[in-house]
C-alpha cells in the first residue's frame, strides 16, 4: 500500500485512477454472482451493489450532473443511498450488528457489519469527487471479499488483520487529510455550496451527499421566508460573538486568518452571510464534513457540516467501531503522523482562530438500545483512547495554541420540535439577542455575594437528591480579584450564567438529575458522587441491568476515564429560556448550550480555561478572574498527560428541581442565593418574573 499525499500529488492521483479501474471490475463481479459460500452471497452481493451505486454518483459528479438534477431525482437518489439504515429497514440491514451476527455468525458477522458500515463513507467521497479515497476503501472490500472466495475458507483473525493493516497503513493519508480539513480554506467543497448554490432551489441541499430529511427541507424553506434583515441580524449575532470572544480574553484576532464554521444543512442563508461577515474581519471560512469513517469517530456527536441522522441507533451501534483496529502500535503511529501533519501545515495552524459553532435542537430525546453484538472497547483500548486524546490534544495545542484561539457557539431549533416550530424559532432568536447589559448588572449582584463565600451548597427538591458542597477559590485581593466569571452573550450564546472553576479539595456530595439530555443521549436519574472534586461513583436508570447503566455513563459522560474532576460550577440566570421551555414543553429537547443557562450546572472534565490558564481574563468591572486552575491543571507544565482530560460535559439542575443555593462564608454564616427555586439576592428579583409564569 502506498502512503502518498494523494490530495496534492498529481502522479498519485493518476495512480489512484488506475487502481480505481482495476478494483471496479472485481466489485461488478461480486454484485452479479459472488464466488463465496452460500451463507455469505447475499451480504457481498448487496454490499457490492451499494458500492456500484456510489460509483454512479462519482460518475455524475465527474460529469457535473449532480448540480443539475430535478428535485424528484435528488430525493430518489437520497433514498436509495440511505434507505438501508433508516429505522423502518434497519432490522434487516447488514449495518445492524444484531442482524449481521444472526445471519453471518458470531465470528465474522461483526466484522462484516463493520465493513459494510465503513463502506458507507463512499457516499461522501463520491459527492466530493475523491476517487483516491474511494479507491482505498473499495480495495479494502475487495481484499476481504477475495478471502471469502478462497475455497479453503477464511478465519476471523485473517479478516481482523486485513482491517487492522488497512487503517495502520493509511494513517498518514487519513490524519493529514483530517488536519487539513480543519484549517485549510483550499479544501472548499462546502464553502462553494454555501457561497454559490442557488438557495431558492432546494435541490442544492442534495449536493452535500448527506441524508436530507424534512428537517433540512423545512429549515431551508422557513429561512427563505424570513426578511433579509433578520437573516443578517442572526449572522451578525453569530460573528460578533466570535469577535467579542477575542476581545474579552485579550487575544489578538488580527493574527488569525481562518475560522471553521460548524452548521446544520438548511441554514445556508445565515451561514453565507456569516462567511461574508468573517471576510470583513479578515478571516476565510473553513468547513469540513461530520465524520463518515470510524477513523474520525463517526457516531460520537455532530461536528462540521452535518444533517439530521437517518438513524441514531445506527450511530450508537457503531460509535466504537475503531475497536477492530485500535491497539498501542496503531495509537503510536497515529500520533506520529499527527505530529508530522501539523509540522507540515504549521503555518495554516498558526493562523487558525478557532471554531464558530451553530447547533440545532428539537429532535425527540434518544435512549439507545444496548446491543451485545455491537463492538465495544476492551479495558486496554479504553485506556488507549484516553491516552490518545490527551497526547493528541497536546500536539494540537502545540500548533493551535489555546491562549491564542477562541470560539463562539449558538443554537436554533429544528422543525422536528413540533407544530410550534416557527414560534419557538422566533423565541430562540430573541433569547440569542437579550440585553446583555441587563444580565451583566444582575449577575454582578450574584458575584458580589459569591466572592465572599468559602463554599456554596446546592440542594435539590421534588425527587432530586442533589446535595453538593462546592469549595470556592479564596481571594487574596478581593478589591481587584473575583472567583466567578460574569458570562454574557459573547462566545457562549445566549446570555445568562456566572461560573467558576471549583477548588477540588472540599468539593463533595451528590449530583442528581431526574432526566437530562447530554451529547445527544438521554439519561434517566443520572447520579454522580464527588469526593474532593473527583467523581467516585456514577450510574443512571436507563437500563434494567446496573452494569449497562454504569457502562453507559462511563462511555458517554466519563468519556472512558475512571474518574473526572468537577471542572465548572455555574448558576444559570436565563429564566426567560426556562420559561420558553416550559411554555412549549421542550425542556427535554433543549441543547446544553441553552439548558445550562436554565439552572445551576456542573461540568465534569476540564475547566472552561483549558490550555489558556496563563491568559489574564477580566470581568466587565475590571476584576481579574482568578480560579482558572485546579489541582490537575496546575501540573500541566511538569506532566501535561495528567493535567487534562479533553472533555467537558455540563449537567444542569432545572429550577423546578432546585430547593436552594446557599453561600457559606468563612465564619459559617450563610447568604441565600436561591431559596425554593427563586433568586433572593437583592437586585436579582426580576429574574423570578419568567419563573412565575412558567
Amino acid at each position: 500500500m502506498n502512503n502518498l499525499d494523494i490530495d496534492e500529488n498529481k502522479e498519485a492521483k493518476e495512480y489512484a485512477a488506475e487502481r480505481y479501474e482495476l478494483v471496479t471490475g472485481r466489485i461488478r463481479e461480486a454484485a452479479q454472482e459472488p464466488e463465496t459460500e452460500d451463507c455469505y452471497k447475499d451480504y457481498f452481493q448487496k454490499t457490492a451493489k451499494f458500492i456500484l451505486l456510489t460509483m454512479e454518483v462519482l460518475q455524475m459528479q465527474q460529469q457535473g450532473a449532480l448540480k443539475h438534477r430535478k428535485l424528484a431525482a435528488c430525493e430518489d437518489l437520497n433514498n436509495r443511498l440511505y434507505a438501508d439504515i433508516l429505522p423502518q429497514n434497519y432490522g434487516n440491514s447488514y449495518a445492524n450488528p444484531a442482524y449481521a451476527v444472526r445471519k453471518l455468525g458470531d465470528a465474522l458477522g461483526g466484522m462484516l457489519c463493520f465493513l459494510y458500515t465503513e463502506s458507507r463513507a463512499l457516499i461522501a467521497y463520491a459527492f466530493e469527487g475523491r476517487i483516491d479515497a474511494m479507491t482505498v476503501l473499495m480495495e479494502l472490500f475487495v481484499e476481504i471479499y477475495t478471502c471469502f472466495c478462497d475455497s479453503e475458507g477464511t478465519t476471523a483473525q485473517e479478516i481482523q488483520n486485513i482491517i487492522y493493516w488497512h487503517f495502520h497503513d493509511y494513517s498518514e493519508v487519513l490524519v493529514t487529510r483530517s488536519v487539513r480539513e480543519g484549517i485549510d480554506p483550499k479544501l472548499d467543497f462546502f464553502i462553494n455550496i454555501v457561497k454559490h448554490a442557488d438557495l431558492d432551489n432546494l435541490t442544492y441541499l442534495y449536493q452535500y451527499g448527506e441524508y436530507i430529511s424534512d428537517n433540512e427541507k423545512k429549515t431551508a424553506s422557513y429561512l427563505a421566508s424570513l426578511p433579509e434583515e433578520q437573516l443578517q441580524a442572526m449572522a451578525d449575532t453569530f460573528t460578533e460573538g466570535y469577535q467579542i470572544g477575542f476581545e474579552v480574553t485579550n487575544k489578538d484576532l488580527s493574527k488569525k486568518k481562518t475560522v471553521s464554521i460548524h452548521y446544520a444543512i438548511g441554514f445556508e442563508r445565515v451561514v453565507r452571510k456569516a462567511i461574508q461577515n468573517f471576510e470583513k474581519l479578515g478571516l476565510s471560512a473553513v468547513i469540513f464534513r461530520d465524520a463518515v469513517s470510524s477513523f474520525g469517530n463517526r457516531g460520537r456527536g455532530k461536528k462540521g457540516c452535518y444533517s439530521t441522522s437517518p438513524n441514531r441507533q445506527f450511530d450508537y451501534d457503531h460509535r466504537n467501531d475503531s475497536a477492530y483496529y485500535l491497539d498501542k502500535a496503531f495509537v503510536e503511529r497515529r500520533l506520529e503522523v499527527l505530529q508530522d501533519a501539523y509540522e507540515r501545515y504549521q503555518n495554516l495552524a498558526a493562523v487558525y482562530g478557532g471554531p464558530a459553532v451553530q447547533e440545532v435542537f428539537g429532535e425527540e430525546p434518544f435512549a439507545p438500545e444496548n446491543k451485545p453484538e455491537a463492538v465495544h472497547y476492551d479495558k486496554k483500548q479504553q485506556q488507549l483512547n484516553v491516552s490518545y486524546a490527551n497526547r493528541a490534544g497536546q500536539i494540537t495545542n502545540q500548533f493551535i495554541k489555546g491562549e491564542e484561539r477562541s470560539f463562539t457557539i449558538i443554537a436554533y431549533p429544528l422543525p422536528a420540535i413540533g407544530a410550534d416550530y416557527e414560534a419557538i424559532f422566533a423565541e430562540t432568536v430573541k433569547l440569542n439577542t437579550l440585553d446583555y447589559k441587563r444580565y451583566q448588572n444582575i449577575q454582578q449582584r450574584l458575584i458580589d455575594v459569591l466572592d465572599q463565600a468559602d463554599r456554596v451548597r446546592i440542594i435539590g427538591k421534588c425527587g432530586n437528591h442533589t446535595d453538593l458542597t462546592i469549595s470556592i477559590w479564596k481571594l487574596e485581593h478581593p478589591e481587584s480579584e473575583t472567583a466567578f466569571e460574569n458570562c454574557v452573550a459573547d462566545v457562549n450564546i445566549p446570555v445568562g450564567e456566572v461560573f467558576t472553576s471549583p477548588v477540588l479539595e472540599g468539593t463533595n456530595g451528590v449530583l442528581h438529575v431526574t432526566g437530562v439530555y447530554l451529547n445527544g443521549l438521554f439519561y434517566k436519574d443520572l447520579h454522580m458522587q464527588f469526593t474532593d472534586g473527583m467523581v467516585t461513583e456514577y450510574t443512571c436508570k436507563n437500563f434494567a441491568d446496573e452494569t449497562d447503566n454504569q457502562r453507559y455513563v462511563y462511555e458517554n459522560v466519563m468519556m472512558q476515564h475512571e474518574t473526572l474532576p468537577m471542572g465548572e460550577f455555574a448558576i444559570g440566570t436565563n429564566t426567560t429560556a426556562y420559561r420558553m421551555a416550559k411554555d412549549y414543553q421542550i425542556a427535554d429537547k433543549l441543547p446544553i448550550l441553552i439548558a445550562e443557562k436554565t439552572g445551576p450546572h456542573f461540568a465534569v472534565g476540564d475547566t472552561c480555561y483549558s490550555h489558556a490558564e496563563d491568559t489574564a481574563v477580566y470581568n466587565p468591572d475590571g476584576k481579574e478572574i482568578m480560579p482558572k486552575d485546579n489541582a490537575h491543571t496546575k501540573i500541566r507544565k511538569e506532566d501535561p498527560h495528567k493535567a487534562y482530560f479533553n472533555c467537558h460535559t455540563d449537567i444542569t439542575i432545572p429550577y423546578d428541581e432546585l430547593d436552594a443555593i446557599i453561600a457559606v462564608l468563612p465564619d459559617d454564616s450563610t447568604i441565600d442565593i436561591i431559596r425554593n427555586g427563586r433568586f433572593v439576592v437583592p437586585g436579582t428579583e426580576e429574574l423570578n418574573e419568567p419563573l412565575e409564569h412558567a
